[in-house]
């Protein structure tokens, strides 16, 4: 499930993710102990707001909800664009919504916060340099980002022609999963799991984070303040488990073959 950090750079391909939480101080915390990430001042628009690196590198963003924002603590994966305006009208003629923007993050890039029809949010990135992740595969980093939604019949057409991809059934009789390519390469999946999709969430974009050893990670997540939802198991792609932070955002964590 590895995505390139080349692959992160095609227009439609997931290039970041942010969280959006209570308590900045608090998060860093948590991740830097969960993932070793360091931590240095980002784009102060919308709020306090930071961005995380590993061994120099960027990985994702963590920002501050204002306090009078009620929004959901949950991670947010971003989709790369060469044109956020544009990209935002398809989304709309799609039958989705624009929630945020577009609009200009400081000289970095230009945004938005979209939501499909079915309601999962998502955001757009349209970098003036190289859009988002710098390094993908190492323990600490996204690897892989998955819409996690009731059904895929009625929610891939949106994704088709809001953001070309090209999608690929997984051929299994109780599996309905669709892996979406952008000119051959996987760069995300969709996962439809019925009457499972968790009603206090609906439908959402995971993010999965690589770790060296899940089961360990799983216990950290638990030390640290964080709850583990659903216990590691095996999958072809890897031991995963799914997790909360100690604010209650939702991730898997995956330790790859």
């Amino acid at each position: 499930m590895t995505t390139e950090a080349a692959a992160r750079r095609m227009p439609g391909a997931p290039c970041w993710v942010s969280l959006l939480a209570h308590s900045l101080s608090a998060t860093q915390e948590f991740y830097g102990a969960l993932f070793g990430w360091e931590f240095r001042p980002g784009p102060q628009h919308f709020g306090p707001y930071a961005r995380a690196f590993l061994d120099g590198l960027e990985v994702a963003g963590v920002g501050e909800l204002a306090a009078d924002r009620n929004l959901p603590v949950a991670w947010t994966t971003y989709l790369a664009s060469d044109d956020a305006d544009a990209t935002a009208e398809q989304i709309r003629c799609c039958g989705g919504t624009v929630g945020v923007g577009p609009l200009d993050a400081d000289d970095a890039g230009r945004m938005a916060i979209g939501s499909d029809p079915q309601g999962a949010i998502f955001g757009i990135w349209q970098g003036k340099s190289m859009p988002g992740t710098a390094v993908s595969g190492e323990p600490g980093t996204p690897v892989w980002n998955e819409l996690v939604t009731q059904e895929t019949e009625s929610v891939v057409p949106f994704y088709e022609h809001v953001f070309g991809f090209e999608p690929e059934a997984v051929v299994s009789a109780d599996f309905d999963y669709l892996t979406l390519h952008i000119k051959g390469k996987p760069v995300a999946g969709i996962h439809g799991v019925g009457n499972a999709l968790p009603r206090d969430r609906g439908p959402h974009w995971m993010t999965y984070f690589a770790v060296s050893d899940t089961d360990a990670a799983a216990r950290r997540v638990t030390a640290l303040g964080g709850r583990v939802l659903r216990p590691a198991r095996d999958s072809a792609h890897g031991r995963l488990a799914t997790v909360a932070d100690s604010e209650g955002a939702v991730f898997t964590i995956t330790q790859q073959h």
